[in-house]
């Protein structure tokens, strides 16, 4: 068995030497592999990123010279551990992940290994063709990995595994040989000794393996040598977890993607209902029979009636053919309630929901955390109602909860359980469950892995479903491939224990000394950063459909620290303090967080809520405390104060900032990009028009037609024409307008900036103010998303002691929602025009914009508005050495909606910030939804 070496100096130089790709031993890429989406941790000693097939071979040849173990890792995303080591791991995503060719009269495609998934089908979808293993994780999950799992996904029970859809692979061992694993008998492909264990062991591997079973994923599959199955070395190498060697090409069959698609979706009384339900489906051809329960469902989901579904996809060379085929699986199914979903926006607006279900298990409906310890096992599709109860009455005997959903008409369930993985006793209990839930798992004649592989999770119980001697051949079938033991040891063969490795036992065990309240997570910020299981769905090139923001820096750079997923795993490292040792005063964790907009996209985009603009805030927060900030924080941070002052002056100010030198200087101290134009300010204050404009006179409060009207730091300095607008909409409606007393500031630059004492400071002032106007209890309207986002989310988060702030969060309205809340009957002017822009990125993750949405579709603004984010995100974009950045994200998405939209398009913008991009890099000038309503009703 390799040991590994104590000093990796060497070994950093020796491969640095040999490797034309990055390789990299820092603290920060260290702790970015630590984990995948399992349970487990483990710390690698060094990241390999090769640029090819021979930059693996010598990266083996080093790693073996040394005595350091490798670790294959694609996207991260597997669930049992597999991905995690502690040797040398050998990052494929990001050089080799081309896809280097496709055929499409073959029907096939050559592929390396860290392809996405998404990618391979967006480049075969021209051809009318489909890669038919499709993971929830597409969006991010690499080919590489789904060979070494050998993955499924939805579509298996028509298209298969992936083992069924691989042609043949290119591997390189530890010991340096390179193989070609081709389809048909090929011994001479094969290891040295291969042939003569197979020709050993036939009447084992004739009648050692389940049969029946469509999801067996478990073990090493060696029935595929035997003769009668033409001693497939390829379809054997599937699901290897990376133990027998480095896969550098694949060939995959890819196959005809029907032109059309509908679903059935069919409700059931419960999960064990739907499981008997599925197997009887099979007959009518689906591309899928899915299964979940309502746990997993959101409210309001509009599905038919029951407490679980099912849903069966069928497909047809025209819509009618498919919605045909649904239709008669509706009528043949004896089921609760069904219907027939054959609109494309309506489909994945579903399949979003299975597809996150994976995010979205990890939390029980009170909140408490769930964890994968039992996550994909498989039965045969006939069993799986019985094997439900059974499960069911099992984890009530443990006194556990779990959510199954998962692959109903292949037999394979997906659960997340309330695991205690954080005490001794829950570890324990943890044991004792899988040992027993894997008894009952062999007793219906099941796999312990129907999916994402055995891993460290399962790999300890295969004897359980194999026998001794069946696992024993698997060890000398390793062995044979990998004598020296290099390839990801502990996996599969002669495993680390399940409940070793996990990665909750480095955090502290008692709560950090934080400024926010964290209230979905018991006040705990490591509770808070354990919610991060590694889904990666952060991790996808393309934004989301539907208006997606999360995550923008990570499709601007394609690293793994600028993910939501790689800031979780180093603030889960600072915590740990092995890897990342600085704490507080963490350098990895400020570099990885400095390029975070604070966008808010995670908080609503992942599937579990992770917080990331308040982790960074609460970073940050410490990382400065007592310390000089950059002078951004000064600048921008507490703009709003600098704006107080400097609006008596302003034409003055505005007229020093046209003099080229000036700004310049002024740039450079107050720590802003050379490319920004800075901002002008307004002549006259919003607040000070909307004085005059009231005059004396005291608004009176009618019942259900009054509000409170916010003054907003940047509505009222940069851009008064947005309020003056929303004044005119709002009298035109008949809403009356109170405004507040003093002076308020929501403390958003304070907070995205870490200056957390000034933030409640600022915030307890404003609350003070509005203290009288809460008793109203009337809506205030807050016509900046950003700054309703923050008295939304961040006034009660930081002001949780005072109730008062959790008050004024429930009156915070948008334009749109007041308009609608206040005067329903109201119409707008027809503007009849198209729309384009962007949906500020801090409503869609707190505030919605189905009202929004409502209002232009009255006044006849026609068209979606893109999702992601602008890239000034506030400070961001205007601080120096963001600049870059900040444009690469507006080029996801803002940009080009805004430069293919015809002549007559109106721009739509609710944010300054993102106005004010437009502005600066299009030339484009866009406006407020209120400015658009207000020149409508001036021409009436």
């Amino acid at each position: 068995m390799v040991e590994h070496t104590r000093d990796t100096s060497e070994l950093a130089r020796a491969l640095n030497a040999a490797v034309g790709g990055e390789v990299d031993f820092s603290a920060a890429a260290r702790a970015l592999t630590t984990m995948d989406a399992s349970n487990y941790r483990r710390v690698p000693v060094g990241v390999v990123a090769p640029r090819d097939a021979d930059d693996v071979a010598a990266a083996l040849e080093i790693c073996r010279r040394h005595g350091v173990p490798v670790v294959p890792r694609g996207g991260g995303t597997s669930i049992a551990g597999q991905a995690t080591g502690t040797g040398v791991v050998l990052d494929f995503t990001r050089h080799m992940n081309r896809i280097l060719g496709v055929d499409p009269d073959a029907g096939t495609a050559l592929v390396q290994p860290g392809v996405v998934l998404d990618r391979l089908q967006r480049a075969v979808r021209p051809h009318g063709l489909v890669f038919g293993p499709d993971p929830s994780t597409h969006s991010r999950c690499t080919l590489g990995g789904m060979i070494g799992n050998n993955s499924c996904g939805a579509h298996s029970v028509a298209w298969g595994t992936t083992a069924d859809n691989v042609r043949d692979l290119s591997v390189v061992t530890y010991s340096g040989t390179r193989h070609h694993l081709a389809r048909g008998r090929q011994p001479g492909s094969a290891p040295p000794g291969l042939t003569e264990l197979v020709d050993g062991s036939l009447a084992l591997l004739r009648t050692g393996f389940p049969a029946g079973l469509p999801r067996r994923i478990s073990g090493y599959a060696l029935d595929a040598l035997l003769p009668e199955n033409g001693f497939d070395l390829a379809r054997a190498f599937c699901g290897s977890e990376g133990t027998l060697a480095v896969l550098t090409e694949a060939t995959v069959r890819l196959v005809d993607a029907p032109a059309a698609r509908a679903l059935a979706v069919l409700g059931y009384t419960d999960e064990s209902a739907a499981a008997e339900a599925a197997a009887g489906l099979l007959t009518h051809g689906p591309l899928t029979v899915e299964g979940m329960a309502e746990d997993l469902v959101p409210p309001g989901h509009g599905l038919p009636r029951g407490g679980a579904w099912l849903f069966v996809e069928t497909g047809g060379a025209t819509p009618a053919e498919a919605r045909d085929r649904a239709e008669r699986i509706v009528r043949a199914a004896d089921a609760l309630d069904g219907t027939v979903v054959d609109d494309p926006a309506a489909m994945r607006v579903l399949w979003r929901v299975r597809e996150d279900a994976s995010g979205t298990a990890t939390r029980m409906p009170d909140g408490g955390e769930a964890w994968p310890g039992w996550e994909d096992c498989a039965v045969p599709p006939a069993r799986l109602g019985a094997y439900l109860r059974e499960f069911r009455a099992l984890l009530a005997e443990h006194g556990l909860r779990g959510t199954p959903y998962g692959h109903f008409g292949d037999g394979c369930i997906h659960v997340r359980i309330d695991f205690d993985l954080l005490t001794e006793a829950g570890v324990r209990r943890f044991r004792a469950f899988s040992e027993q839930v894997a008894d009952l798992v062999v007793a219906h004649g099941g796999s312990l892995s129907g999916e994402h592989g055995d891993g460290q999770a399962r790999a300890e119980l295969l004897p359980k479903m194999y026998g001794d001697e069946l696992v024993g051949l698997f060890g000398r079938f390793k062995d044979v491939w990998d004598p020296a033991g290099g390839m990801n040891p502990g996996m599969l063969v002669r495993p680390r224990p399940l409940d070793v490795d996990l990665r909750f036992a480095v955090l502290p065990d008692r709560p950090v000394d934080v400024v926010f309240g964290y209230p979905h997570d018991g006040g705990d910020f490591a509770g808070a950063v354990r919610r991060c299981v590694g889904v990666a769905k952060c991790r996808t090139t393309q934004a989301a459909a539907g208006g997606g923001v999360m995550c923008p820096s990570y499709r601007a750079t394609g690293e793994e620290q600028h993910s939501t997923r790689g800031r979780a795993r180093l603030l889960h490292e600072m915590l740990a303090g092995e890897v990342v040792t600085g704490g507080w005063r963490s350098t990895e964790v400020r570099d990885a967080l400095d390029l975070c907009l604070s966008c808010k996209g995670c908080r609503s985009d992942c599937p579990v809520g992770v917080d990331m603009a308040t982790y960074k805030a609460e970073f940050l927060h410490h990382h400065y405390a007592g310390r000089r900030r950059p002078a951004a924080h000064y600048a921008m941070g507490r703009l709003p104060q600098w704006l107080r002052a400097a609006a008596p002056f302003a034409p003055a100010v505005n007229a020093l900032g046209r003099v080229r030198p000036l700004a310049a200087l002024a740039k450079r101290i107050g720590g802003i990009a050379p490319e920004r134009d800075l901002p002008r300010l307004a002549p006259q204050t919003f607040r000070g028009w909307l004085r005059g404009h009231m005059g004396e006179r005291a608004e009176v409060l009618r019942e259900g037609r009054t509000a409170v009207l916010w003054p907003d730091t940047f509505t009222d300095h940069l851009s008064p024409p947005v309020g003056r607008a929303a004044v005119r909409v709002m009298e035109a409606a008949d809403i009356g307008i109170v405004l507040p007393p003093g002076r308020v500031c929501c403390g958003l630059t304070y907070v995205s900036t870490g200056q957390l004492d000034r933030a409640r400071k600022v915030m307890r002032h404003t609350l003070d103010v509005m203290e009288p106007l809460l008793e109203l209890g009337v809506p205030v309207v807050v016509l900046e998303p950003s700054c309703a986002a923050a008295l939304k989310t961040d006034l009660p988060e930081l002001l949780d002691d005072d109730p008062r702030s959790a008050r004024l969060a429930a009156t915070v309205r948008t334009f749109a929602q007041v308009l609608e809340e206040c005067a329903p009957e109201w119409t707008p002017p027809h503007i009849g025009r198209p729309v384009a822009g962007q949906t500020h990125c801090h409503q869609h993750a707190v505030l919605g914009d189905g009202a929004e949405q409502r209002l232009r579709e009255k006044a006849g603004l026609n068209g979606e508005l893109s999702g992601g984010c602008c890239g000034l995100a506030g400070n961001f974009g205007f601080e120096r050495g963001h600049y870059a950045l900040s444009v690469a994200c507006a080029e996801d998405q803002l940009l080009p909606a805004v430069r293919s939209a015809a002549a007559d398009t109106e721009l739509l913008a609710d944010g300054f910030s993102c106005r004010t991009q437009l502005d600066q890099l299009a030339g484009r000038r866009a406006r407020h939804l209120a400015e658009v309503l207000a020149e409508g009703l001036a021409a009436r």
